[in-house]
């Protein structure tokens, strides 16, 4: 029997902030919402992490489940932890980041998602939950590797 807790606890999911190089632009990766909370917003591709897996592995699990991208090469960026960030109940995100080339960049929307489209960094479409705040935070970082 699994061990249980009397006190409450928080929800884990992932999330992935994915670039790529197009022509001139740099494009990230987003996903059209299927389901409440904010059904049609746009937003990073991501969820749950199952009880049988890894962080690592279940951000490789929910980008292709959402966008059919095969992408492995992911690194983590942060830890959102903020307490009303998601309007379900208490959630933490683990965001990791990485950048793909145009041959590796086909998507389509699956799953819990609509659909699935790359936007240039300087055009995004308002984005649902603080998906915001991880676009900026990653492409800092990608701003210090160039």
């Amino acid at each position: 029997m699994p061990y249980t807790y009397k006190y409450p606890r928080p929800m884990l999911t992932v999330d992935a902030v994915v670039f790529r190089k197009n022509k001139e632009n740099l494009e990230v990766l987003l996903i059209q919402r299927k389901h409440d909370p904010y059904e049609g917003m746009w937003a990073l591709p991501g969820g749950y992490v199952d009880m049988d897996e890894t962080v690592e592995e279940a951000v490789v699990r929910e980008l292709q489940e959402e966008t059919g991208l095969q992408f492995s090469r992911l690194k983590q960026l942060h830890t959102f932890s903020t307490i009303d960030r998601d309007p379900r109940g208490r959630t933490v995100s683990v965001i990791f980041y990485g950048t793909t080339e145009m041959k590796n960049s086909d998507v389509k929307g699956g799953d819990d998602a609509n659909d699935a489209r790359w936007f240039p960094v300087d055009k995004l479409p308002e984005l649902a939950f603080d998906h915001i705040e991880a676009v900026e935070m990653a492409f800092s970082k990608m701003e210090t590797i160039k």
